[in-house]
Formats: structure tokens, sequence, C-alpha cells
């Protein structure tokens, strides 16, 4: 096994007519993983979607798909619940459409509570949800809860992995870009990697922790707030740089996918990802 490189996006994003379009092009830069994006919504059909997915299977591409943004698993409202679960059900049903096997979900936000109150809301709320996926018939499909970049944002490194230790499908979406910001910058170079990886590893056990979703890109901050916004590989003034990061996995040994988000060069950059893991091996 080996790590998985791609960009998120869908039609609008690359220079292609068609979603569907996407696993060929991506196959053809050398890359195998691509992350359809729904973060306004579920809007896919289902046969855009089965057209999507076995396109993707042609070309050796694996799925994986991001739910609407607006799921904030801290909120304790019943009604806010509800809409979070429909939410993430029908992001299930669109991944199961398409054959990816993974979903990314927002953690949420803190809503003038302390970490932990919000932190066990979550924990409830995703209880519930991981439930309601397996009664619609999802139990299949991997829930990816996000690292997120804002500091009011639940949803710090260590949060996620106890989200994650709810259930054994349950998969980080470790986001090194957004720890990197709401860290204003900490999180930056080798010995960060070694430790935010071993955390992982210490909580999940190794084999669970290796497989690991993941999101990447260099991300502006600012000093009250974190993440600002995202940017590409070519500027420096902002990281993380990735070449630490692919080092680390590459010694160890591990599989995770890495989904770019770099500001309009996301698939170019995932190339780049892909070129320093590969040096590394």
């Amino acid at each position: 096994m080996s790590a998985k490189f791609g960009p998120a996006g869908n039609a609008e994003s690359f220079p292609y007519k068609s979603s569907v379009d996407a696993p060929r092009w991506l196959s053809g830069l050398g890359l195998d993983a691509y992350e359809y994006q729904c973060g306004k919504g579920v809007n896919v059909g289902e046969d855009t979607a089965r057209k999507l997915g076995a396109a993707a299977a042609a070309s050796g591409v694996a799925l994986s798909l991001h739910a609407p943004y607006f799921i904030n698993l801290a909120n304790p409202d019943p009604e806010s619940l509800k809409k979070t679960t429909g939410y993430i059900i029908a992001a299930c049903r669109a991944a199961d459409w398409m054959g990816a096997v993974r979903v990314v979900i927002h953690s949420g936000a803190l809503m003038k509570r302390t970490r932990r109150q919000a932190q066990d809301i979550a924990l409830n709320s995703l209880r519930e949800i991981v439930s309601a996926v397996d009664g619609e018939g999802f139990g299949h499909i991997t829930l990816c809860p996000e690292t997120m970049g804002k500091i009011n944002q639940l949803g710090d490194l260590d949060e996620v992995l106890e989200l994650c230790t709810l259930d054994e499908r349950l998969t980080p979406c470790i986001d090194f870009g957004h720890l990197y910001a709401r860290t204003l910058g900490e999180l930056e170079g080798h010995e960060a990697c070694v430790r935010m990886l071993d955390r992982v590893a210490e909580v999940l056990g190794e084999e669970r922790a290796s497989r690991f979703h993941s999101h990447f890109s260099k991300i502006q901050f600012t000093p009250n707030g974190g993440e600002k916004m995202h940017l590409t590989f070519d500027q420096d003034e902002f990281g993380p740089d990735p070449e630490p990061l692919m080092a680390e996995i590459a010694r160890r040994g591990w599989s995770p996918t890495f989904i770019c988000e770099s500001a309009g060069t996301q698939a170019e950059d995932a190339v780049t990802m892909k070129k320093l893991y590969q040096a590394a091996l």
C-alpha cells in the first residue's frame, strides 16, 4: 500500500466540461484520488454520481466526498441535529452512488461554550448520527471528522481524534493547513509532523492511524482568528511546507489519502506532493 494523492473540487475547478471527466484527466497527471465537493449542499444527481463512480473505477481513482460545510456537531438544538443528520445522510447517499467510501464532515463551532462542553455535545451528536447512517444502510461509508482552521471552531487534533474513538470506522481527516493556521504557524516542520502522527497512532493504533484521510494546503492566518484563506504552493510567506510531512509518511510506510486544497492549483500542487513523497521513499 502507498499514499494516494489528488485534488478537491468539481467541474468548475478544472479544465474539463463535467466532473465525470475528472478521473481520466487526473489519472493522466499521475494522481489517484479525487474529493467531490458538496460544501454548499448535496446537489449531485444519481445518474451523474454513478457515471463519475464508473469513470473513477476505470481510471484507478479513489473517490471521497465533502459533506456540506454548514454541519455543526456541537449545536445541541434538536432541530439543528436533525438537519445535520439529514445533510450527512444525503452526503452518504451520494457517496454510495459514486462508490466513494469516505465522507468528510466538519466538527462545528464553539457557540460561546467551553471547548469541553462543545466536545461533549459533538460526541453525543456523532453517536446519534452514526446510528442514523447505519439505519439508512450506509454503515460501509467511513465518516471523517475534519480538523478545523479557525481558533473558535471545534476540531483541533485531539478533539477530532476523540470523536474518532466513538466507532472503529470513523477516520480523522487531518487538515495540516488548518492545524498550522489555528496554531498560528506553530505546527510546521519535521518535528511537528512527527509529533502529530505519533499522537494519531497513540490514540487510534498504528494500523488505523496509517490510513488517515487528509487535506493539505498552505493557509494564511490572522493572529486572532486563525485561518483566513487558502494559498498556493508558490507563495512562501505562510506554510505549512509539504516536504517534511511527505518524508515522514514515506519513512513510516503509511498509506493515507492526501487531498490538496490549494487555491486554484490543487491538481498541480497534488502532483508536487506526490513527487515529494516518491522521492522520499
